[in-house]
């Protein structure tokens, strides 16, 4: 396990680890992660799909015949659709977007990026991404890879977070702090 991140852990990160190991003995590792990344619009796409990969209630019979047609409607490659049959198979599919995030970890160090995870009360467009992907680039010293997510709940502004550290500019953190402020004034 020489590709093995220390924040990748537990059972997810084992299944990570054994998919990137075996991506990256078969030339595979862009097109596993295309196919991951397709795998997981899906689910956020489709409620009965993010239900089907959740749910105990489920056989395993029946979400492997799913996933089978899932995946192959999707077209994705030989390595993920064993992967995904196998976590299947193991009853293991309520920690596969766990396992996606622990490969795209193990990618990114393998690439000599950083993982930044951003969190935006709107979807940023390309000019916002490419900015925040420079800003991070200058401060961190190394390529940051961005992965976007959408709160409305955040108001305005992001929360970023790379590795163990946090910057939160969001409008919903700074109302927060301001109520307390005037809590302990009055």
């Amino acid at each position: 396990m020489q590709g093995a991140d220390q924040t990748v852990t537990g059972m997810a990160g084992r299944y990570a680890v054994a998919l990137f190991e075996l991506a990256r003995e078969g030339d595979a590792l862009e097109a596993v992660e295309a196919d991951l990344d397709g795998f997981a619009a899906m689910m956020d796409e489709s409620a009965e799909l993010d239900r089907l990969v959740r749910s105990p209630v489920f056989a395993r019979e029946d979400q492997m015949r799913a996933f089978a047609a899932v995946l192959e409607r999707a077209g994705a490659g030989q390595l993920v659709t064993k992967f995904l049959g196998l976590v299947t198979h193991n009853r293991r599919l309520f920690a596969v977007r766990e396992m996606m995030r622990g490969y795209r970890a193990l990618l990114a160090r393998h690439r000599g990026e950083v993982a930044a995870e951003v969190v935006s009360a709107e979807a940023l467009s390309a000019s916002q991404t490419k900015a925040l992907a420079a800003a991070l680039r200058e401060r961190l010293g190394r390529e940051a890879r961005i992965e976007a997510r959408v709160d409305p709940a955040l108001l305005g502004g992001l929360v970023v977070r790379v590795g163990s550290r946090m910057i939160d500019t969001s409008l919903r953190t700074k109302l927060n702090n301001l109520r307390v402020a005037m809590k302990e004034v009055g």
